[in-house]
């Protein structure tokens, strides 16, 4: 059948048409956005301006920060300006170029996140082979492959949306452009891209998953035998990427592991992963982590411009 795209633009519907709601959910995501950018900043700036980014954990944390940023910036822009429009559209071209983006950017931090857990296993479980294991080269090549397998990931789900004929209603039950809301306005038989679509987003996203709850539970099972304080640290530090597994996974498993279908519910759950875990990482990442905090303190609280002052 050939290929046919008459549709030239999508209207998105967004998460209400209420005049209320939507004044209110402007002045929220708007706060969120600025806390994203704040938090964020603050731990890419604390990292890269102390020795902290000598350590992989947190250059790896230096690379989730910034994925975040580009990640929730693919979406919350244009979801802020479309609460103050009453019609809010996006062409085609814009929507494959979000869709690209998003799942490329979300794809680098499911990937950065599973070598995160693999770094904080070979730190507590092999520590005689960690520093050789996670050498500089290693982690720049981790941060490569995340990069890789999010672009194929991405462009698969691109290629898989592009070869659909939009030809009837463009209105988007969305707030902003995604696979399984296109396949509903698609005009051909969807059931095959569909299957593929859940095989590279949502078997991704679960098996990634598991292998992150495996990676931890060997975590805190080895910790049981080590001393108390190296026991309350580690078990710190799990316990934040744990809550940020929890809180990015849960939402992502929801709407991409069942077969290719939409639900009202799926863009309360897309809020999960596109802005609330982006802005609770960086708190959830430095509120229990004492190396952190001192490395901010000492970015943030020196006072050179003092020492300028009393020389002067």
């Amino acid at each position: 059948m050939e290929n046919t795209k008459n549709v030239t633009e999508f209207i998105l519907l967004g998460l209400s048409q209420n005049k209320k709601i939507r004044n209110l959910c402007f002045l929220l995501f708007l706060f969120c956005y600025v806390m994203i950018w704040v938090g964020n900043s603050l731990i890419l700036i604390s990292i890269t301006c102390s020795q902290l980014l000598e350590q992989p954990m947190y250059f790896f944390l230096n690379y989730l920060a910034l994925s975040d940023l580009c990640y929730t910036s693919t979406v919350t822009p244009k979801l802020v300006t479309d609460l103050l429009v009453e019609l809010s559209t996006i062409s085609y071209k814009s929507c494959m170029a979000q869709l690209f983006a998003m799942h490329f950017f979300g794809g680098i931090e499911i990937l950065l996140l599973t070598v995160m857990a693999y770094d904080r296993y070979m730190a507590i479980c092999k520590p005689l082979h960690y520093t050789l294991i996670m050498s500089r080269q290693s982690c720049n090549a981790m941060v490569t492959l995340c990069c890789a397998g999010a672009f194929l990931h991405s462009f698969v789900q691109c290629l898989l949306t592009s070869n659909l004929s939009f030809c009837g209603p463009n209105e988007l039950d969305h707030y902003f452009c995604d696979v399984y809301p296109l396949l509903k306005l698609a005009c051909t038989d969807t059931y095959r891209v569909g299957i593929l679509v859940v095989a590279n987003s949502g078997m991704m996203g679960l098996v990634t998953f598991v292998v992150l709850m495996v990676s931890y539970l060997l975590i805190l099972h080895t910790v049981r035998v080590v001393p108390a304080e190296s026991r309350s640290k580690a078990l710190s530090t799990c316990t934040s990427h744990i809550t940020v597994v929890v809180v990015f996974f849960v939402p992502v498993l929801f709407v991409y592991i069942r077969p290719a279908t939409t639900f009202p519910e799926d863009k309360v759950f897309a809020l999960f992963y596109t802005i609330i875990a982006p802005m609770f990482n960086p708190m959830i990442y430095t509120l229990r982590n004492t190396e952190m905090k001192n490395a901010m303190r000492k970015v943030w609280c020196s006072k050179p411009y003092l020492t300028g002052r009393q020389i002067i």
